[in-house]
């Protein structure tokens, strides 16, 4: 058993929460230039490639129960849903927007958690989640007024992983987290491939596959290798320090995005959007540390 070294742990997120925002950063300055579903192939090949030896290497255990694989294969196509939709977003929206809608995620795993899971939500967090949701609609508006429709995209993105997250509760126990992924990274590149070769059937120009130069084919190793470590991050920091205590920490990948969208792209949320931004990170916290409060009262499980 993993002794907690919380400070490590920490520090684990922190860089988490730097690496996936840089991660979008890239995919954004790819996203006019390579099919999104080049871009996930390329995303998933690296995840599998580079997990794959450790798999081997560390002899993890990677076989799974019938059950247990369907459920793996649900979550791969989530998987490869959220990430392209989250990629396809990144090329309408300013980064730390696309972040922050996102980012209502957890209030539908709350909701989802009371609903399909029967868990217990009190009232104060369910009002949170409502205040939460009306933040991010606030950080939509100005967004959905410029482009339009794609600034839905992110809302897609935050269903479809918390659905993901669902999914993956529910198999948590029962597999190694670095296996799933080297498992889920095979699944999605094999999942990716008919469909890249029914876009050159049918010539659909999100589904083709072309011959990047040189900057953009080191992009899009970058890409890959980032959503691979952030994953690798984020696992890792769970060992050293429990949830409770990383949680309110995931809230700074909203203020890093911002950063580096002003860095790179010179782009920063207007006033409405800031304070939207505000909000749903003031609900999320709440409901963060008001699930810390419930947990230390509950009665222990006999």
């Amino acid at each position: 058993m993993t002794q907690d070294r919380p400070l490590l742990g920490i520090m684990l997120m922190l860089c988490f929460c730097v690496l996936a925002p840089l991660g979008d950063a890239v995919a954004k300055i790819l996203s006019n230039a390579i099919p999104i579903g080049m871009t996930l192939l390329v995303r998933f090949g690296i995840q599998a490639l580079v997990l794959i030896p450790i798999v081997i290497f560390t002899r993890r255990p990677w076989r799974m129960r019938r059950r247990t694989l369907s459920l793996v294969v649900l979550r791969t196509a989530l998987h490869i849903i959220g990430i392209g939709a989250m990629f396809l977003a990144l090329r309408h929206l300013p980064l730390a927007d696309a972040v922050a809608i996102a980012f209502v995620m957890p209030f539908l795993m709350l909701l989802l958690g009371k609903f399909v899971l029967n868990e217990e939500v009190g009232m104060r967090r369910l009002i949170a989640c409502a205040v939460g949701f009306i933040g991010t609609l606030l950080v939509i508006q100005p967004s959905f007024a410029e482009v339009g429709p794609p600034a839905l995209l992110p809302l897609v993105v935050a269903v479809v992983f918390a659905l993901f997250m669902l999914v993956t509760r529910q198999i948590a126990k029962e597999t190694d987290p670095i296996s799933l992924q080297a498992v889920s990274g095979v699944m999605a590149v094999v999942a990716i491939l008919p469909m890249l070769a029914l876009g050159a059937a049918f010539d659909l120009p999100e589904l083709q596959l072309v011959r990047p130069d040189t900057q953009t084919a080191w992009l899009l190793l970058v890409i890959g290798l980032m959503g691979t470590a952030a994953h690798l991050l984020m696992t890792w920091s769970l060992r050293y320090a429990p949830s409770t205590t990383l949680a309110p920490m995931q809230y700074l990948e909203i203020p890093f995005a911002t950063l580096i969208g002003w860095i790179i792209f010179q782009d920063l949320p207007n006033g409405l959007a800031a304070i939207g931004i505000l909000i749903t990170i003031a609900s999320g916290l709440y409901i963060v540390f008001r699930e810390r409060a419930m947990s230390r009262v509950a009665p222990p499980v006999p």
